[in-house]
């Protein structure tokens, strides 16, 4: 028996930061399951790239920026006529401890990762209210835990969850579920740029050796793949995740269950 809520065909989703990674994915898997999709970004190329291979409409647009994020939930209201998913995949920046930090880096940190989703889920809220739909915030694990040297980032993606439960908060009463994924490493066009200067830092031989070295310690050892990220925000962004709001979904092949003090026992083979 099908869940009379498992269908996502005819949804009108919204993916910001859509052009590349995991904001492609989930554009590819609503698309082949009959959704109707606007992927959002400020590059028109790997926008027009995503539309062109899945269907989906491509918006050019700046989530951060309140005019321009008002502008193309407009734009993909008048073209579809209503919103039911909005996913927040929009981040970047903030790539330095807080000493190294400046102003300007600061703030741009915050508005990649933070301000995007906020504006975008203002601007929808509307659309989304009628339609009584969800939205979706792609944090990280970095939004549970601080890597070195990321503060910016680590802060942007911790304020994500809380992004998240506000929202689900004022909004749960209107219909709107609201709902946060946080993965892990996955095998992205960032993280493969990240792979390739980690890897001629340590002295390792290629993208994948990094990516082995990085993962060695997740029960899983390996990446995800975007395709693995859109499986769950897919998920959350349908009737089957019915009763869930304001959670927060961790897809890291583990690596949050692993107790940082006893990782030397492992490595001693013991």
């Amino acid at each position: 028996m099908v869940y009379a809520g498992a269908s996502v065909a005819g949804k009108v989703v919204v993916v910001t930061g859509g052009g590349t990674g995991i904001g492609a994915a989930v554009a590819e898997r609503y698309t082949a399951e009959g959704a109707k999709v606007a992927v959002v970004g400020r590059r028109r190329g790997p926008l027009d790239e995503v539309a062109a291979r899945t269907g989906a409409i491509a918006v050019v647009a700046d989530a951060a920026d309140s005019a321009s994020a008002q502008g193309a939930v407009d734009q993909i209201v008048a073209h579809f006529g209503r919103i039911d998913v909005l996913v927040n995949n929009a981040g970047g920046h903030g790539f330095a401890p807080v000493g190294e930090t400046d102003d300007a880096g600061w703030a741009a940190s915050l508005q990649a990762n933070l301000t995007t989703a906020f504006v975008m889920s203002r601007a929808a809220l509307p659309a989304l209210i009628e339609a009584k739909g969800q939205i979706v915030v792609i944090s990280s694990l970095a939004g549970l835990f601080a890597g070195p040297s990321v503060a910016g980032y680590t802060v942007g993606k911790h304020a994500l969850i809380g992004l998240t439960k506000t929202l689900a908060r004022d909004y749960g009463t209107h219909g709107v579920r609201v709902n946060a994924v946080c993965p892990g490493w996955v095998q992205t066009p960032m993280a493969d740029a990240e792979m390739d200067e980690f890897a001629a830092h340590a002295g390792l031989d290629g993208r994948d050796l990094a990516y082995q070295t990085v993962t060695r310690d997740v029960p899983l050892q390996r990446p995800a793949q975007p395709s693995e990220i859109a499986s769950v925000v897919r998920f959350l962004g349908s009737g089957e995740s019915s009763y869930m709001n304001g959670s927060v979904l961790v897809v890291d092949g583990g690596a949050h269950i692993v107790d940082l003090p006893t990782i030397a026992f492992d490595h001693a083979g013991m």
